[in-house]
């Protein structure tokens, strides 16, 4: 899991010091003891915080040292905080199967779930995943509940699907609820709608999701223009208003809130080895590598372009697959901790419908994680910063 593992002993301690690298690196001390508790952390220097750890003691200090008790280092260099933190993740798991979580503190990840596995589907917010191969469907990661929650309830205004909450036994005798008398929901509570006819709104509302709102926003277009072909200017009117009213909705979408289980998406982060950039994989939800990939072709390779060059670096980087709900949670928490920062190191690129990367737009992000420079700008000229 660590890549480098040196033996500590007081006497060679300024020796092993110079060995390890003043750069970032996560890392793992042992003591003599096999039974003893590793200790485990991430440095922006490992050289001065192995200094500061395993150096001389100093007079009338409460710093903690470990001089005395350690017996062997082991680390990993690591190219971005990103990348520290996974590592970190990893080497806790391992190290503390019971407590890594609470040393770690998650804060999990909002997401709109689709509660197709009930009678009469719903939606609600959630930061829990279900069983994995459940048939509810999962759409985030949000930045925050309340954003969350703004975005479902705002796109189920477009739609007449159940808000309540409480598993239905339809009964004509039942008064129904606000949102039936407004005409905002088919109510199947009391039989005001055919099974039939639920379903073909539900499935109108997982399309939308599934689309991050273009199934909708294509079905608005196309009846406004068949009302403007048939004359029927004020219902083309009507339908602009809505269109319109639509808009901000989807505006206020980042481009990581996706379907969960069709999330697709290459990460670029700076590498600690020269002249190379790191590839991270999201598949799922769920992180994997990460991977160097070096910027200047290998002498078998110079004939290559890059596109090709980055697609078998990602054949070679397989998925990792989820061995529970909450390890997804866990990669979803990381995920959404780097991508929603004010300022963030490194780029995000999300596969098509298809599971196809924009091949050209990685290469131009590769040169700029590398050269150091600012992100592509989005569709409405603003930074991914966000």
């Amino acid at each position: 899991m660590l890549t480098h593992r040196l033996e500590f002993a007081p006497g060679r301690d300024r020796e092993i010091f110079a060995t390890v690298p003043a750069a970032p690196a996560v890392f793992l001390l042992r003591g003599a003891d096999a039974q003893a508790e590793p200790y485990v952390s991430k440095t922006a220097n490992l050289r001065r915080r192995l200094q500061r750890l395993l150096g001389p003691v100093e007079e009338r200090t409460k710093k903690l040292n470990l001089r005395d008790r350690v017996r062997s280092i082991e680390y990993t260099p690591t190219g971005s905080d990103f990348e520290s933190g996974f590592l970190l993740y990893t080497v806790l798991r391992a190290a503390f199967p019971k407590t890594y979580s609470a040393r770690l503190r998650f804060r999990f990840a909002p997401l709109v779930k689709l509660h197709l596995e009930n009678e009469y589907p719903r939606a609600s917010i959630t930061t829990r995943l279900g069983r994995l191969n459940g048939r509810s469907l999962y759409y985030g990661p949000f930045v925050s509940r309340v954003a969350a929650e703004k975005f479902m309830n705002d796109s189920l205004d477009f739609f007449k699907m159940r808000r309540c909450v409480d598993d239905l036994h339809p009964d004509p005798k039942f008064p129904g609820c606000i949102y039936s008398e407004m005409k905002m929901c088919l109510a199947p509570c009391f039989k005001g709608c055919t099974d039939e006819e639920y379903d073909v709104e539900v499935n109108r509302v997982q399309a939308y999701f599934d689309s991050a709102g273009d199934s909708l926003l294509r079905q608005f277009s196309a009846e406004r223009e068949a009302a403007s072909a048939n004359l029927a200017f004020e219902e083309a009117a009507a339908i602009h208003a809505r269109v319109e009213k639509l808009k901000p909705v989807l505006s206020q979408l980042p481009e990581i809130v996706q379907r969960l289980d069709r999330m697709s998406a290459l990460i670029i982060q700076p590498s600690h080895l020269t002249g190379s950039v790191a590839f991270s994989r999201i598949t799922g939800g769920r992180i994997s590598g990460p991977i160097p990939f070096c910027i200047q072709p290998a002498e078998h390779a110079k004939s290559q372009s890059m596109e090709s060059r980055v697609e078998e670096a990602l054949a070679s980087l397989a998925p990792t697959k989820a061995k529970s709900a909450l390890e997804t949670m866990e990669h979803l928490a990381m995920l959404k901790r780097w991508y929603y920062r004010s300022s963030r190191t490194g780029e995000i690129f999300f596969a098509d419908a298809k599971g196809e990367l924009p091949m050209r737009r990685v290469v131009r992000g590769i040169s700029r994680v590398f050269r150091g420079e600012k992100p592509e700008p989005n569709t409405d000229g603003s930074f991914p910063a966000l």
